[in-house]
């Protein structure tokens, strides 16, 4: 394969993707180590240079990003592309590059340490080399922005493409080597082997996205070198239609964050809880919204192929065995056209009533054209079946905003949780995004992003011509022991009178 890219002079750049040698890691990691003890901190200067060239490497090749996304999942849209992966970012880097000498600035804690003499300060402190190891469904977006991130916190980053979209991972390997001195950005290409590797190094933060399997095999990995990681993973995102909800509003807006990239988003809803009254006039909704958005299918650039072969199996088969299992299927396909097509990886939208936990797609996240549809009678019962499931990435609610809302998300758990429109708790710079238990481990998106990949230090010193500490020391005097148990006395003093009354009653016993 060859892969030709345009510089914004327009010359081509021809070359053959060869998978990185895994015996080459230790060497990138130690070269990037040692170009960062040798600097030290960075600049906000220099931060922001890094920033703004990582996102001048995505800008001036935009039509060969979109050529090789396009090619990597067989039918993906130009526009698509554009607007998720690329037109998406623009905000992050921007936030990011404005706000860092900002967030570099010390912090100064409570004073209350003044009244003894001491001054402390906290320096969010750079880590040293950060480890992105990136997914197929997002492969430019979800590598660039933690990128942004860890680079604005000072870091060298060394990134691990996925192999699945090979084109787009070797554009961004051949373009990284022109904007980048390598002990500033290196990308690494490859397969599964490769991928091992790179996650057994000794990174000073390993950050993935992916699945919570191989979720599982990255956080072992970086156990052995007491890695740090950050878990951006995904699951089963319910949806619940509320008692308050317009039933055609929600299906419409659900009909279509379910088919964004092909379903192949970890935000994707995945399961929708609508009021058994409503469950007919819902599912006729959502099945006229479908049909409306894709008169056809398998001509149809803007629907996105599953990725690779093995993706489209997968979901086929989670269809089929929901079927054997007693589901109700219906597949919203254009009249005429023969769906599922492999030749494509084409699946038409499906709906699937009665499921049953039997089922493997009642447990698996699909990541394509699929909804499970749940009636329910009380909302009671909607919280206990999603806290019986691990913790899913987002939880949707479409309804007003009221006292049932506020008592669904303060019943259940999840990374975020969104109201009547997909994704939006994505949006806010300010905010954090990421999951919990099952669905990840920590989070980024501006300043949460920075203090990911910093560490904060604290920096704390006295001019006083006597010890502040000498107290602790032997041997001890009559005054220390009057001055500890006063102070012992004072702090038992306050929690009685604190928890007096609360206490639960236990009989005691003489066998106890």
């Amino acid at each position: 394969m060859e892969i030709t890219t345009t510089n914004t002079a327009g010359a081509g750049v021809h070359s053959d993707p060869a998978a990185t040698d895994p015996a080459e890691l230790p060497a990138m990691l130690a070269r990037q180590r040692t170009a960062f003890l040798r600097e030290g901190q960075p600049s906000a200067a220099v931060r922001r240079d890094r920033i703004d060239r990582l996102l001048a490497m995505v800008l001036d090749h935009i039509d060969d990003y979109a050529e090789a996304m396009s090619q990597d999942f067989g039918t993906r849209s130009r526009t698509g592309t554009l607007f998720a992966e690329i037109l998406g970012m623009l905000a992050a880097f921007e936030h990011t590059r404005s706000h860092v000498a900002r967030w570099m600035r010390p912090e100064k804690p409570n004073p209350f340490s003044r009244g003894f003499g001491i001054r402390t300060e906290i320096h969010p402190s750079p880590l040293g080399v950060v480890g992105i190891v990136g997914p197929w469904n997002f492969p430019l977006q979800l590598v660039v922005v933690p990128a942004a991130s860890a680079f604005a916190a000072g870091n060298r980053v060394m990134i691990k493409m996925s192999e699945i979209t090979s084109r787009t991972a070797e554009l961004t390997r051949v373009l990284a080597a022109r904007y980048f001195d390598p002990d500033e950005l290196s990308i690494v290409v490859g397969g599964p082997e490769v991928g091992a590797a790179f996650t057994a190094l000794p990174f000073d933060h390993l950050f993935f996205t992916g699945s919570t399997g191989v979720g599982r095999k990255v956080m072992r990995a970086a156990a052995e070198n007491l890695v740090p990681v950050t878990l951006e993973l995904g699951g089963k995102n319910p949806v619940v239609v509320g008692p308050g909800a317009d039933l055609r509003r929600a299906a419409n807006r659900i009909a279509r964050a379910r088919m964004v990239n092909g379903g192949q988003v970890c935000v994707c809803p995945d399961y929708v809880f609508v009021p058994e009254d409503g469950m007919a006039g819902f599912t006729e909704a959502l099945r006229s919204e479908l049909r409306g958005m894709f008169p056809t299918i398998g001509d149809n650039d803007d629907y996105t192929s599953s990725v690779d072969d093995a993706n489209y199996t997968r979901i086929v088969e989670l269809i089929a065995d929901a079927r054997a299992r007693g589901a109700r299927v219906e597949s919203v396909a254009p009249e005429g056209e023969s769906l599922p097509d492999p030749h494509r990886r084409k699946i038409a939208p499906t709906l699937i009533h009665d499921v049953t936990d039997d089922m493997r797609i009642a447990t698996e996240e699909v990541f394509g054209p699929v909804l499970l549809l749940r009636p329910y009678t009380t909302l009671g019962e909607v919280s206990d079946h999603i806290n019986a499931h691990p913790s899913p990435l987002v939880a949707y609610w479409y309804g007003p905003d009221r006292a049932d809302f506020r008592a669904f998300v303060a019943r259940t758990r999840s990374g975020g949780v969104a109201r009547n429109e997909f994704a939006i708790h994505m949006f806010s710079e300010n905010a954090p995004f990421g999951g919990v238990g099952h669905s990840g481990m920590g989070a980024y998106h501006g300043k949460t992003g920075f203090d990911t990949f910093s560490h904060r230090r604290t920096v704390a010193g006295t001019d006083l011509p006597f010890p502040i500490t000498g107290i602790a020391a032997p041997p001890f005097g009559q005054w220390t022991v009057r001055i500890v148990d006063l102070a012992l006395r004072a702090a038992r003093w306050r929690t009685a009178r604190r928890v007096a009354g609360r206490l639960p009653v236990r009989t005691c016993t003489a066998d106890a």
